[in-house]
């Protein structure tokens, strides 16, 4: 449908208005403002969906798994809260997805990324463009909590900077706002944490990929994904050279 963007980004924008909210008037402990926050999210964003496209299946981290979804033309595919631990801490790494997968395509087709704590939502309307090379050492954005041990060795390989930073969402939209250059994951995600910012940084001509370099494939009947490499197109040849030499 012509109008599946500006649906995706009305959604996200809104679960993103309505997180910053909660937060915002919340005077209870973090473990309940991250349960709430997934909760109020997840309960928007399935109400609009509903309503706007009750004839689509919907995956999403924080409803039950239908498996109608694999025989869907069309399934959303949805991360109400990514980054629940940086919301709840007050951070402003965290984000909204919201990603449609279409049968005709096998493949993602549009995405959405709210990013409430930047003020802005990034789409995959092809309008944002990956940065001129900044002209300093390599960034690679990994995660805060858990970054993979090929991650260190890659930064070793290449002379890069590793960037702690929260969300997925996050990391993989910092590549295309040019804050880094690549982001590098290994070690446990879900079709959700990844699929509305790959659909962004794709629009944006972002290299998208596994850490062997195969295809990132959604709407499949297990929903884990639990690597990815997100790369400016002039990184990612030798970025996943060194991920192999690495591995």
């Amino acid at each position: 449908m012509a109008d599946d963007l500006a649906l995706a980004v009305e959604l996200a924008e809104a679960a993103g208005a309505r997180l910053t909210e909660l937060r915002r008037g919340w005077t209870g402990d973090e473990a309940g403002l991250r349960a709430a926050g997934d909760a109020a999210s997840q309960e928007l964003l399935a109400e609009h969906l509903g309503r706007e496209r009750p004839g689509d299946a919907v995956l999403s981290e924080e409803a039950k798994d239908d498996p109608i979804r694999l025989t869907a033309d069309r399934v959303w595919i949805l991360d109400p809260l990514d980054g629940t631990r940086e919301y709840g801490e007050g951070r402003d790494d965290w984000a909204v997805h919201v990603a449609l997968w279409e049968r005709s395509a096998d493949d993602l087709t549009v995405g959405a990324v709210a990013l409430p704590g930047r003020g802005v939502v990034l789409a995959s309307d092809g309008r944002a463009e990956v940065p001129e090379p900044p002209g300093r050492a390599l960034r690679i954005a990994v995660s805060r909590t858990r970054p993979p041990a090929v991650a260190v060795l890659v930064a070793e390989a290449l002379g890069a900077e590793l960037v702690p930073m929260g969300s997925a969402g996050y990391k993989v939209t910092a590549v295309v706002l040019g804050d880094v250059d690549a982001y590098v994951h290994g070690g446990g995600q879900y079709e959700w944490d990844s699929a509305a910012p790959v659909a962004v940084a794709r629009a944006a001509g972002i290299a998208t990929s596994r850490l062997d370099g195969s295809p990132l494939r959604y709407n499949q009947p297990d929903p884990q994904l639990p690597d990815l490499v997100i790369a400016r197109p002039e990184v990612a040849a030798p970025l996943l050279a060194a991920i192999a030499a690495a591995s």
